[in-house]
């Protein structure tokens, strides 16, 4: 895609109102002169940004840049001026598609299907394109207006990698606790499996409300994800049809080589076939677990917010040294986006080798103002149980 090149970006836009940020950028609200289409403009102060940070940024907008589908929020230009970055995307204003689904008056397993079918369209035509998001999770999943039935927008490539082909590497360690892959937890090779790999995860999470794989103690919770334990405790998965746990067992499948692929779940019975096989009874339950677990990941989004804002961090995950000098990741959060420091085949980190506490800085882009929080900041989410959720080890596999 040849993006339209602009001399200066008051020539072809005008800023309105902030819309979220983060410690190096900002989103607005701007106004296209030529038409009067709004947009999200990210602004980025590259004068505030390492060598590294500028790298990942321009990776940020090279990927952007080739990726054009309607469940992608889409970057329309890229400006560089002086001191500052413009990015301009597709300006979404339906919120969070976790927030809408808890907001309607009727939901079905059927509409879980139509929901990971469009974020498996997104995910198809970022493999298709050699590009593998790394950061699937709620925030990230943005509905394009309030309208009924609007789109589904896949958002925030800040994490995203190029890849050749089905290769498989090591790009460090970046994602969300909660949605990572075996293969990422045992710093394997990995590649596009590991973004179906987190669309399981969010498929589970439609159904219940709840994520397949918690714990407090995070440890437990990769021990967890690196031995695919997980089930489908009763009574709420009782009315779940059997088509829909199978294609959550393909997703969720540890060797990544067995894993479904993006292209094959698409062609899945419940999804292709969803008028068919899908229930289209309303899951109440599902409903009010899913608000449980939208608070709780809203609360300790703000908390962690508010803790990084008074200690002057920028954002994402703790690098501390161990005695032995080698480095480990620490979050405070369960599902805090981390990016790991030490970053090969063409992934960039922000991190810091000085042994003090270091955060890595990445606001979210195709901002939606109704919903600012997953606008400045990644560390939003939360893999906490709702209440109502089994505890024993024998419903729950934990």
């Amino acid at each position: 895609m040849s993006l339209p090149t602009s001399t200066r970006f008051s020539d072809n836009y005008d800023l309105k109102e902030e819309l979220g940020k983060g410690a190096f950028s900002v989103v607005r609200r701007c106004v296209q002169k030529s038409t009067g289409h709004e947009f999200a403009a990210k602004i980025i102060n590259t004068k505030k940004l390492s060598n590294r940070d500028f790298q990942k940024l321009e990776r940020e907008a090279r990927i952007c840049r080739k990726l054009q589908h309607p469940n992608i929020v889409r970057l329309h230009d890229s400006i560089q001026e002086e001191n500052f970055h413009y990015l301009v995307f597709d300006l979404v204003t339906g919120g969070e598609l976790f927030e809408d689904i808890v907001a309607r008056e009727f939901y079905s397993e059927a509409d879980a299907s139509h929901c990971i079918q469009q974020i498996l369209e997104s995910v198809h035509h970022c493999h298709h394109n050699g590009v593998v998001h790394r950061d699937l999770k709620p925030e990230n999943l943005l509905l394009a207006s309030k309208a009924k039935g609007a789109a589904v927008k896949l958002a925030d490539f800040g994490l995203a990698i190029e890849v050749q082909g089905d290769a498989q590497a090591w790009y460090g360690f970046a994602g969300t606790p909660g949605y990572l892959s075996p293969e990422v937890l045992k710093k394997e090779p990995y590649g596009k499996p590991v973004d179906i790999w987190a669309c399981g995860v969010i498929l589970y999470i439609l159904l219940v409300g709840y994520p397949p794989f918690w714990d407090e103690d995070q440890h437990r919770l990769y021990g967890q994800i690196k031995a695919g334990s997980y089930d489908y405790p009763s009574p709420e998965w009782d009315t779940v049809t059997p088509e829909a746990k199978n294609l959550i067992n393909q997703m969720l499948t540890v060797n990544p080589g067995k894993r479904i692929t993006a292209s094959e779940a698409l062609k899945h019975p419940w999804i292709c076939q969803r008028e068919r096989v899908a229930s289209v009874v309303h899951r109440q339950e599902t409903v009010d677990c899913l608000k449980k677990f939208n608070a709780r990941r809203k609360l300790k989004g703000a908390i962690l917010t508010t803790m990084l804002a008074t200690r002057n961090f920028s954002s994402r995950s703790i690098i501390t040294k161990k005695g032995d000098g080698s480095q480990v990741k620490e979050s405070s959060d369960s599902s805090t986006t981390i990016e790991d420091d030490d970053v090969k085949a063409g992934s960039a980190g922000c991190g810091s080798n000085s042994g003090s506490s270091n955060i890595s800085q990445n606001s979210q882009i195709g901002a939606s103002p109704s919903s600012p929080a997953s606008i400045s900041h990644q560390a939003n989410g939360s893999n906490d149980p709702t209440p109502s959720r089994r505890q024993d080890s024998s419903s729950t596999g934990l």
